[in-house]
């Protein structure tokens, strides 16, 4: 994954790890596992041996249920509020292929920021709107939604990076939009 690509996708898998931390950490072990659209460079190229992709696996499985638990849900974002920017983190740096091109260091902060940006958004925003305007009930299929949209997302990073780009360009318009139209409703009432 040359250049620009490469940072297109790491990106799109940083976003995708502000959602579910496991869910890229996966997509990107599999594919570069079994394909060649994606050649994770040393010391990346551990995330695709079996014993860390059986990790993933474990620790995704876990995630997934005590994030469709109430109040366990709660703890579980906050334990993911450390866990999703260091996925986005590695997950920025492992596919930028930033031992070569792009000094580390930034790779790995911009990952942090990207997926914690995406991580605080849901966990602080989106996350309590929905439990406020449906008592809970929502955030099941909230969370439903939040890990198909990670798969998507990270599946599309690697496969079309452009795409993603487009794609967080307009999510990141749309929370925008969506902020500033609150705070003017707030200041009319």
């Amino acid at each position: 994954m040359p250049g620009l690509s490469g940072v297109l996708a790491a990106f799109g898998l940083s976003a995708s790890a502000g959602l579910n931390a496991y869910v890229p950490l996966l997509v990107v072990a599999l594919i570069a596992k079994f394909t060649d659209w994606l050649t994770l460079t040393p010391p990346w190229d551990v995330l695709s041996s079996w014993w860390v992709i059986g990790a993933i696996v474990l620790l995704g499985v876990i995630e997934f249920f005590a994030d469709k638990v109430p109040a366990i849900n709660h703890i579980n974002d906050a334990v993911q509020t450390f866990i999703r920017p260091v996925a986005g983190a590695i997950l920025f740096a492992a596919s930028a292929q930033v031992v070569v091109d792009i000094h580390p260091v930034v790779a790995m902060i911009a990952g942090l920021i990207v997926a914690g940006g995406v991580h605080v958004t849901k966990a602080a925003a989106v996350r309590p709107a929905v439990t406020a305007s449906t008592g809970g009930s929502g955030n099941v299929v909230v969370s439903v939604v939040e890990d198909a949209v990670a798969t998507i997302l990270s599946i599309l990073a690697v496969v079309l990076p452009v795409i993603i780009a487009a794609f967080i360009i307009l999510f990141t318009a749309f929370v925008v939009w969506w902020l500033w139209r609150r705070a003017n409703k707030l200041k009319e009432t």
